[in-house]
């Protein structure tokens, strides 16, 4: 993609300077995609909504033939989101997803009102149902999992975390004597309590010391941190080297800081786990398409089979909106899958 700073200027407007008369003093104005990046980071959105965005408004340039997003309109952005649908065939969560993605980059980076987006052609939402399995297919699930990958599966469905929940963990996050754990800055930046399996809180304690061990020994590098969040690190430097801020899953290896070159340590990579849960249900023989996420679904199910209500459930998982925890209440055990089929009662 190539560099996109200034648009195009109409015959008799002043244009501003550009690469060849801007003064040497004066410096370049950054890139459109540094500019996104800039303003999701000053509205501390997380860093995976930043690659999201950034990648539909690469898409969105190219799909224009690289013209600048200032000299295109609501036209433009129509014709975007209907070649989604219609010719890429994606999902209405994906085309929504690029809507939002394109309606940030001229709101909050270009500051332009390119007004309503009539017509667009629509990506049908298809009703799924999640993935659930029975409490025996979890056993079954976490049994053929071992070591770190056991535990943290254990977490995913004890708890009903998301998967990079459970990975950014901090040990300041966990409370034996209460019996909890804090998730912070979750999905739309919200902190929740959970509570703490009885049944993994053992296996958590012998993991810590054994973290506890490789972080001292770490500390024998004077450079040493644990990367922290930009404003943390600014106002506190001194709380890489800390063992309240250290991850309860960090990474077997560090890589070196991209400004100092001095040695970080990051959690543990979501691929890794996604893996081994992908062939702990494949050796378990179950049939079922299960992944890390499906455990957060066996755990809300399995929440409302129990009994207990759903706004309790809702707290839990992090809902914003408690139509977003229903789709649970279509997969319980119904009164009408215990209504006995009249096939059975035929004698053939």
């Amino acid at each position: 993609m190539p560099e996109l700073r200034d648009p195009p200027v109409a015959a008799g407007h002043r244009r501003r300077p550009g690469r060849r008369d801007t003064p040497a003093c004066e410096p370049r104005p950054p890139k459109l995609l540094d500019q996104v990046r800039m303003e999701i980071r000053t509205r501390h959105y997380s860093r995976r909504t930043e690659e999201t965005y950034v990648g539909w408004v690469k898409r969105f340039v190219r799909y224009h033939s690289n013209r600048h997003p200032l000299t295109m309109n609501s036209t433009h952005v129509r014709s975007f989101l209907s070649h989604l649908a219609n010719d890429r065939g994606v999902s209405a969560s994906t085309q929504k997803q690029a809507l939002s993605a394109v309606l940030f980059l001229y709101n909050a980076v270009l500051e332009k009102d390119i007004g309503w987006v009539h017509g667009i052609a629509r990506a049908k939402g298809p009703k799924r149902l999640p993935v659930v399995l029975s409490k025996r297919d979890v056993r079954a699930v976490l049994t053929e999992l071992e070591g770190t990958n056991r535990l943290v599966g254990t977490l995913l469905y004890g708890c009903g975390f998301r998967l990079l929940e459970c990975l950014q963990l901090r040990v300041k996050d966990i409370d034996f004597e209460r019996g909890q754990i804090t998730v912070r800055a979750g999905k739309g930046d919200k902190d929740r309590t959970v509570m703490l399996p009885r049944t993994a809180r053992r296996e958590l304690e012998r993991h810590l010391k054994r973290v506890r061990r490789r972080f001292e020994a770490d500390l024998e590098d004077p450079g040493y941190r644990v990367t922290l969040p930009e404003s943390l690190t600014r106002k506190l430097p001194s709380a890489g080297r800390d063992w309240a801020w250290q991850y309860v899953f960090p990474s077997s290896r560090m890589f070196p800081d991209d400004e100092t070159g001095e040695p970080r340590r990051h959690h543990t990579h979501p691929s890794s786990v996604q893996r081994a849960v992908t062939d702990a249900v494949r050796s378990s023989g179950i049939t079922k398409r299960a992944t890390c996420h499906t455990m957060r679904h066996s755990f809300a199910t399995h929440l409302l089979e129990s009994g207990y209500d759903i706004r309790t459930v809702q707290k839990l998982l992090g809902h914003s909106d408690i139509r977003t925890t229903m789709i649970y209440t279509h997969v319980v055990d119904r009164k009408e899958l215990s209504v006995r089929s009249p096939m059975d009662e035929l004698e053939l």
